[in-house]
């Protein structure tokens, strides 16, 4: 198509054309080019076809020509004619032995069955005299699937002199009706026979395949719906539109991690987990046995009496004991808070990968993600802040449950001889220790 708004009324200028866009594609050498150059004729007297005039196969290679030249064209020949919906044209010059045509060989190879290959038989009229084509063209010689067509074409000298198509095809009719040989044949014999033929053919194949195409054409519909879908809705051009559909987005992407939350989809259970597994396995494993050990419980009591003895347990030394225990609580607190910020992280990267609209929209996808993490971000130090603030207030506050329970242990089985002014003993000690925990 490199002149694609150029109409030629000249057949000598259009066949000048192909020889100069040859000389342009090759070089002006003897290789040839897999370059196609299309030609579209507009004419009441052709029937509606495509034909491609492929180059005819060759043995050696002549001077000027690559050592591959055979392959070359051979390959060219066999990615069209190896198509399925491909017409062959078997052409074979009725003046050479029929066994020795590469055209009818290389057609059987690819279309052993036929059901595409049209034999058409050239330069009758050049034959021996004596001999005739009759035995070919009525399929008895060499049968194909579909009748031979004897086809008589301007020589080079018609060509030189000019002689155009019309002229061509009556002197055609004319030979195969006149001609003892050909005349009972004549009806099906000519260029305007073959074309025709063709042309019904090809109908007939295009009925054919058109349930397949129908079926091809809906699962094509069916993919490009899909496509559209996975594109999205068209991008609004004005600002205002542009922010209504941002908003949309947006609120796709809240649903679908609201709904991981929920229960709707997984991830909310996580955090659950979080405050009724890891938390209370985590305080379980805190080593409370060594802050409130005999030893650790004994020092903090005489520190705490200073140089004036209490009567009971020194309230001092009871809220240091608090605070050393409830203090390693603070680890505990943290870790459940970052574990909880890394679920909430998993649930934003699933329900950014489940918000089909963000595809559309890559840049938006990582702003949405950005914007989602620095906000959890945030909240988990907010988050961290408060916790910490409950634990210190915990540690702030002193239950008044323990000092009445140290008379009452007494009075239901303690030993009267030890006195509750008996501070020191190790029974004594140990009912601190008791009421701690």
């Amino acid at each position: 198509m490199h002149l694609p708004k150029k109409r030629f009324t000249d057949f000598a200028a259009v066949r000048q054309e192909i020889s100069d866009e040859t000389d342009r594609e090759t070089g002006r050498s003897k290789q040839i080019s897999s370059v196609p150059i299309h030609l579209s004729i507009f004419s009441p007297n052709v029937v509606n076809l495509t034909l491609i005039d492929l180059p005819g196969l060759t043995k050696v290679a002549i001077e000027g020509q690559s050592e591959t030249i055979v392959q070359d064209i051979e390959s060219m020949v066999r990615s069209f004619i190896e198509k399925p919906n491909c017409i062959i044209l078997a052409i074979s010059p009725a003046n050479q032995d029929l066994a020795t045509s590469d055209a009818i060989k290389i057609a059987r190879e690819v279309d052993p069955k036929g059901d595409r290959t049209f034999g058409v038989l050239t330069k009758i009229d050049l034959m021996d005299k004596g001999t005739n084509a009759v035995d070919i063209l009525e399929g008895k010689s060499y049968k194909l699937q579909f009748p031979w067509v004897g086809v008589v074409n301007r020589s080079q000298a018609d060509i030189n002199k000019s002689v155009d198509m019309i002229a061509a095809r009556r002197r055609e009719r004319e030979y195969f009706q006149s001609s003892p040989e050909y005349s009972h044949l004549a009806h099906r014999m000519g260029s305007e026979h073959l074309g025709k033929m063709l042309s019904k053919h090809l109908e007939t194949v295009i009925k054919s395949r058109i349930p397949g195409l129908q079926s091809l054409i809906n699962k094509t519909i069916i993919e490009l719906e899909g496509e559209l879908t996975k594109l999205g809705k068209p991008i609004a051009a004005d600002a205002g539109g542009k922010l209504y559909t941002t908003m949309e987005i947006c609120r796709a992407f809240d649903q679908n991690f609201k709904e991981h939350l929920d229960g709707v989809r997984a991830g909310g259970e996580k955090i659950y987990g979080v405050f009724d597994n890891q938390l209370p396995a985590a305080l379980k494993r805190l080593q409370f046995d060594k802050h409130l050990s005999i030893e650790n419980v004994r020092k903090l009591i005489t520190e705490a009496d200073g140089y004036q003895p209490h009567l009971i347990a020194p309230e001092q030394g009871y809220r240091r004991l608090i605070e050393s225990c409830l203090v390693t609580i603070r680890g505990p607190a943290e870790a459940a808070v970052d574990g909880v910020h890394a679920i909430l992280k998993g649930i934003v990267q699933k329900a950014i990968a489940e918000t089909t609209e963000l595809k559309q929209y890559p840049t938006l996808r990582v702003e949405v993600g950005n914007a989602a993490f620095e906000s959890l971000e945030r909240m988990r130090e907010e988050s961290k802040r408060a916790t910490l603030q409950l634990v210190d207030m915990e540690c702030g506050y002193l239950t008044v449950e323990f000092f009445r329970k140290l008379p009452q242990d007494v009075e239901k089985g303690g030993n009267p001889t030890h006195s509750l002014f008996d501070r020191y003993n190790d029974s004594y000690l140990r009912r601190v220790d008791k009421g701690e925990r």
